[in-house]
């Protein structure tokens, strides 16, 4: 008989107290074996909430940022023998009930790595910024796409999705704990992603913009920007020989 896939759901927390409870809800029952949380020195009940649901939890004793959590969640869940790693932010921005089409291309060898894309469903007609994105963001997201799209030579709705499926041989496949610690750690694991000529799907899903949901600011949200500029930079330098960057390596 052929043996199941082992999935585990992984939830980047900081301070998701207020959301947490909900996103776990509407996790569909029996579609991961195991949900790992690793809080990154979160101020409120996260971890206790976390514990009561019956998470497996890890934590960083202080702030490290997205990517250093990341780095943390992807560790354990291959050290936990996962097939197949799904990652969710816990605070209910991105819809869970759609776990099982993410995890089902990779599940049936058809992909290595699953998008969830906000710009899937009336990207026409702006159905994220329906969901609330603010203008500048969807911009911004909408000119950085195009632009990594054209340098790398992919044909992506979105670079930008914080709601991604990656089998056991992807994450294998790249260096990602030489990545940053910060947010541009999305960009730079899926350059290495592509340099590696995994294979791509994406999904579509629905997001929500509320008060409770983590986002970045702003100016938070320039130095991200200039952060994708410059992991663009770094490729463009490796593949033509002009300066070694081991993260893509």
């Amino acid at each position: 008989m052929e043996r199941k896939a082992k999935v585990i759901v992984v939830l980047p927390a900081y301070n998701a107290a207020r959301t947490l409870e909900q996103t776990y809800k509407d996790i569909p029952e029996g579609c991961c074996d195991e949900i790992i949380l690793v809080d990154d020195g979160s101020q409120d009940r996260t971890v206790e909430l976390a514990r009561k649901l019956n998470l497996v939890v890890i934590r960083h004793p202080e702030n490290r940022g997205y990517g250093a959590n990341q780095k943390t969640c992807y560790t354990e869940a291959l050290r936990r023998d996962a097939d197949i790693v799904v990652m969710l932010h816990p605070d209910y921005q991105y819809d869970p009930r759609i776990i099982p089409n993410i995890v089902l291309p990779i599940e049936q060898d058809q992909a290595d790595v699953v998008l969830a894309s906000r710009f899937l469903r009336d990207p026409l007609l702006g159905g994220p910024i329906k969901g609330g994105m603010p203008l500048y963001k969807y911009l911004a997201n909408r000119l950085l796409s195009g632009l990594e799209n054209l340098v790398l030579g992919t044909y992506f709705s979105e670079f930008h999705t914080g709601y991604r499926g990656f089998s056991r041989r992807a994450l294998e496949a790249v260096k990602f704990h030489l990545n940053s610690d910060d947010f541009v750690f999305d960009n730079e694991i899926l350059v290495q992603l592509v340099i590696r000529r995994m294979r791509f799907k994406e999904v579509p899903v629905l997001t929500r913009y509320f008060h409770e949901a983590s986002t970045i600011g702003f100016f938070r949200a320039v130095k991200y920007g200039l952060g994708i500029l410059g992991v663009i930079v770094r490729y463009i330098l490796h593949t033509r020989g002009l300066r070694r960057a081991e993260q893509f390596e």
